[in-house]
């Protein structure tokens, strides 16, 4: 059995798995066209069939090509979906504020998205699906309750790089795959341009910082840039906050994130 083979058995599981603990069956997930959202939805047809139902969420800056694809993978695979512009919403804020750069315009976008996904949860009584990678998360290339949030996230210990291996072991099809990262913000955003690395130059590094808990030093003794593995580092540090929940001043004994730490599936 292939690495990608075990590692689609044992998520598709996982799903299953952490969904039923909750007493929830359905779950929802946002498809935007691109890599992280089209795993996460093949791997979540397997576990609920057509208990998952995808919601497409374009603004008047989504790319033709992004909606395209995400039809195309409705089509391919069998997909439940919707779509739910939010363009309304962030046209009204644009209004008001005629002032927002690209950075808050993403946010406000992101947070719309997901304010909409909930919704749609809540009315369907499913649970959010995440489609953060490994690679956003350490970096904190995300935005706080928007695409970071969710009830159970299947990739967010896969990094970019093998989300695409992943990704060509489940069949997605070569256009999502190929295709620049991008979270589809604003015209012409790309991941990699905003990073300034490919996910392959991030990953290899963070690899060896991260999992494999090499010094610093040794990294660059590797061959590794400078500059990009201090830019890494300060990422991870700095944005730590992005990777858990808000910390809680502590005031009793039992004290939630501190000293009650109870996982779902332990009863009180």
């Amino acid at each position: 059995m292939s690495k990608y083979s075990q590692i689609s058995n044992y998520l598709t599981l996982f799903l299953e798995n952490e969904v039923k603990k909750t007493g929830i069956t359905k779950v929802v997930v946002g498809l935007s066209g691109g890599l992280d959202s089209a795993v996460v939805a093949v791997l979540a047809h397997k576990a609920f069939g057509d208990d998952l139902l995808c919601v497409k969420m374009p603004s008047h800056y989504s790319s033709q090509s992004s909606l395209d694809d995400a039809d195309a993978l409705c089509k391919d695979f069998g997909l439940r979906s919707i779509t739910c512009s939010i363009a309304p919403m962030l046209r009204a804020y644009e209004e008001v504020h005629n002032d927002l750069d690209n950075l808050r315009k993403g946010n406000f976008s992101s947070r719309m998205r997901m304010a909409t996904l909930f919704d749609i949860s809540a009315r369907e009584h499913a649970l959010v699906l995440g489609t953060s990678n490994k690679s956003e998360l350490m970096l904190g290339y995300g935005t706080l309750y928007g695409d970071l949030a969710s009830a159970v996230n299947p990739i967010g210990d896969l990094y970019k790089s093998e989300v695409f291996a992943l990704a060509e072991y489940l069949g997605v099809s070569k256009s999502i795959i190929n295709k620049p990262p991008s979270a589809d913000l604003w015209s012409g955003q790309s991941d990699e341009a905003d990073l300034g690395y490919s996910y392959a130059q991030l990953d290899e590094a963070m690899k060896l910082y991260v999992d494999e808990r090499v010094p610093r030093e040794e990294i660059l003794s590797r061959g590794i840039d400078k500059r990009m593995l201090d830019m890494i580092i300060g990422r991870i540090y700095k944005n730590h906050f992005k990777r858990k929940m808000p910390v809680i001043a502590k005031l009793t004994s039992r004290t939630l994130n501190h000293d009650f730490n109870y996982p779902r599936d332990i009863g009180l």
